[in-house]
């Protein structure tokens, strides 16, 4: 396992391409850990004949907006972390987190893999996709969040969760995909200031952060290309 490749090892690609490439999703029972504003949990839902998805957030302010979503029948908002899921053991097909291991506390990290090994059914996959620390957007994010030591961590626990036999690691792929944001105002929405985070910006800090954003900003937006991981982890 990598923490990240050569920059000639990453492809094009996006996380629906990924998946669709590795993942037995066509009527499988699928948990999405950490799925936030559901951006991904709509994508999967409409793009693959999922049977079931279970899809958790931590932070309540954006669960209760979730479950207002009332257009995908076949997806359970729920809540709650990686380290406590609330279902049976072995009753997943799938388990999916995509940028969100690194975002467990670093003291529960171990126990939230322990936790999706145990609701896997035999055979069963976990897919982890992580943000790599490179990059132009994350030269950005790293002036009021360097999530540098918590990424570092999380490739650390899953290294750790094959080693000692919970997984075998099954792929990995190393990719860039696009963010895009409108303006700064979504930029600050989703990522400076969102419900689930304090980073303490002050006034001169977001100023700093503000100017670093804007040589990117067209009349048609920002666009940044990041570097991302993925895992996928049999049990």
């Amino acid at each position: 396992m990598q923490l990240k490749a050569p920059k000639d090892q990453y492809r094009n690609a996006n996380e629906i391409d990924i998946m669709q490439e590795t993942l037995p999703l066509a009527g499988a029972r699928v948990l999405e850990l950490g799925c936030g504003a559901a951006f991904w949990t709509r994508r999967l839902a409409e793009h693959f004949p999922i049977e079931q998805l279970v899809a958790t957030e931590v932070d309540q302010i954006q669960h209760q907006k979730n479950l207002l979503i009332d257009d995908l029948p076949q997806v359970e908002f729920r809540s709650g972390g990686a380290e406590a899921i609330d279902l049976p053991d072995a009753s997943m097909d799938i388990v999916i987190m995509l940028k969100s291991l690194h975002h467990v506390p670093l003291e529960l990290m171990d126990r939230a893999l322990r936790e999706i090994h145990r609701v896997l059914k035999p055979g069963g996959l976990a897919y982890i996709s992580e943000p790599i620390y490179a990059g132009q957007f994350n030269e950005i994010l790293r002036l009021f969040n360097d999530e540098k030591s918590v990424r570092e961590a999380a490739f650390q626990a899953l290294k750790k969760a094959v080693e000692r036999g919970d997984f075998s690691l099954q792929d990995e792929i190393f990719f860039q995909s696009e963010t895009f944001f409108r303006d700064f105002a979504e930029f600050e929405r989703r990522i400076l200031f969102p419900s689930h985070s304090d980073h303490k910006v002050d006034t001169a800090l977001h100023q700093q952060v503000k100017a670093a954003f804007e040589p990117y900003l067209t009349p048609q937006g920002a666009r940044f290309i990041n570097p991302n991981r993925v895992d996928i982890l049999k049990k």
